[in-house]
């Protein structure tokens, strides 16, 4: 009996041991993936007037028209008021805009992911656009349907970025060790970015379908992780006075938060001039959104911009 009590002990110390040794190899083998994949964040800013006036009329003309932008709207048949207030607004700019959802709705010519869970949908959904338009579009946005977006001022913002180069921005998160773009604020990737993605999306060890098995994260940070392995990193977008331009909150919601924190300040406080997104809107306020971007004028002044983004052919936007 004490020599089966003793031979029981030393299997367990020897078990210790060798579960303490493959822990602190796994810490190792994580500690050198880390200083291989280091990155020092940026924060992305926008291109100055004076750099784009130095680009001839021609060449401007020529970006105005090449510069393409494909949407991706992820929603629920449950959003259909939502839905409707995106397709009549914002994502008649876009140059192409499809709508991504857990059914086929046909009014709004839906493209069926059959699935209720948004990360499944946001895979299923950025392989479904690398693989159709990979050779017609260079940047690719990403949106919720309470998001309401300005895509002149995020081709302006992108004007001199390399969509060859892994580019992946938005507004940026910090979760413990993560950094990632919130969807709340809209997330815009990179032809390049995308190539990537595409490649780990058959990877599980890399990119799971499932974050795991006792909890799951949310469908951004999901994102995060499959791109941190592919050497792509969340990135701040902001103006020259350091204000984000992707916002995750509504114009009013912002504007009342100055209000309290500069009151001497107000929307200067609040919001950069060539903000990308706001989020949190009604269908109501969508639509409020695009009357006050898109076609209020104020008669005897006008606007001299340095570009101007022509819209996508057969487009009705205002």
């Amino acid at each position: 009996m004490l020599s089966e009590s003793s031979s029981f002990l030393k299997g367990v110390m020897l078990g210790s041991i060798f579960c303490a040794l493959i822990t602190m190899l796994g810490h190792i083998r994580v500690g050198h993936g880390n200083r291989m994949h280091h990155h020092e964040h940026h924060h992305l800013q926008a291109p100055n007037k004076e750099d784009i006036l130095k680009i001839s009329e021609d060449e401007r003309m020529e970006l105005s028209k090449n510069f393409r932008v494909y949407c991706i709207i992820l929603v629920k048949p449950k959003d259909v008021s939502l839905w409707a207030a995106v397709k009549e607004t914002w994502t008649k700019h876009c140059d192409k805009a499809e709508f991504f959802s857990s059914e086929n709705v046909k009014v709004f010519e839906s493209i069926n992911m059959e699935t209720n869970d948004m990360w499944l949908m946001m895979r299923k959904a950025y392989k479904y656009a690398f693989d159709k338009y990979r050779d017609q579009y260079n940047w690719f946005f990403l949106a919720c349907p309470t998001t309401f977006a300005i895509i002149e001022n995020l081709k302006y913002f992108l004007l001199k970025k390399d969509p060859s180069q892994p580019f992946y921005l938005g507004h940026t998160i910090k979760s413990g060790d993560l950094e990632y773009v919130g969807m709340e604020g809209g997330i815009v990737l990179s032809i390049e970015s995308m190539k990537r993605l595409n490649s780990l999306l058959n990877v599980p060890e890399k990119c799971p379908e499932q974050g795991g098995m006792i909890w799951k994260i949310s469908e951004d940070k999901q994102l995060a992780v499959c791109l941190k392995y592919a050497g792509v990193f969340a990135e701040n977008a902001e103006d020259a006075d350091r204000k984000d331009v992707f916002n995750t909150k509504s114009v009013g919601l912002s504007i009342k938060e100055a209000m309290t924190n500069h009151p001497s300040q107000v929307a200067e406080g609040c919001c950069s001039d060539m903000a990308v997104t706001f989020n949190g809107l009604t269908p109501n306020q969508m639509h409020v959104m695009m009357y006050g971007v898109y076609r209020l004028r104020a008669f005897g002044h006008s606007f001299n911009d340095a570009l101007v983004f022509l819209p996508p052919n057969g487009s009705d936007n205002d």
